[in-house]
């Protein structure tokens, strides 16, 4: 099965010199896993972020998505395509790393209406509904949520423990996350997601 939409495996990894620990940035699009300690970090606006783990092995990952712009016409209809996509890739990668199904547990954060544009639409409440519609569905529990509102989040995720940090951006000094956002949106606008997606089990 092939998809014009495409969730990337983050290839942005570093030293993390402040918390002394290998990291991965995580950008829109994008998803990370890791069988080892490893921070994972992104920065959210209207997109949110699932940070999942099995609890017992420490196996961890997370994605940064965003449902498609629909204009608000659906409440979800065929745009929570691109965000079960992204969420089944992640959940995937995890379990053939060694995660076990039953110990999987939940971090979301994200879907603040801070992009001019998206928020008349409702993009970033629909980006938190999702996420959480369907960790119910799947039976992953969350343990820790920090959703909607109107100011960007940056988001450190500590794989192995499932410790969370969240820096509430009430100012931006630049508007790279804005622009980051936008051109995701845009491609987005231009992808198509066809066929069924399983969950690999």
């Amino acid at each position: 099965m092939r998809y014009a939409y495409n969730e990337n495996l983050a290839e942005n990894c570093y030293y993390d010199r402040y918390f002394q620990v290998d990291a991965a940035k995580i950008l829109p699009g994008e998803y990370f896993v890791s069988t080892r300690g490893m921070l994972l970090v992104t920065v959210l606006g209207s997109c949110v972020a699932a940070c999942i783990r099995d609890s017992e092995t420490g196996v961890g990952g997370m994605n940064h998505f965003m449902l498609p712009d629909d204009g608000g016409r659906e409440h979800f209809g065929s745009s929570a395509r691109y965000g079960t996509y992204a969420m089944e890739v992640l959940i995937n990668q995890l379990l053939k790393s060694g995660a076990r199904r039953n110990r999987l547990e939940a971090k979301v954060f994200g879907g603040g209406a801070v992009l001019t544009g998206l928020v008349s639409s409702n993009v970033g409440m629909r980006n938190a509904e999702f996420v959480l519609d369907y960790l119910k569905t799947e039976k992953i529990p969350v343990v820790a949520k920090d959703l909607l509102d109107s100011y960007p989040r940056k988001v450190y995720y500590f794989s192995d423990s499932g410790r969370a940090l969240v820096k509430k951006l009430h100012r931006v000094h630049n508007d790279t996350l804005f622009s980051r956002e936008r051109a995701y949106k845009d491609r987005l606008a231009g992808a198509k997601v066809e066929g069924d997606v399983e969950l690999f089990i």
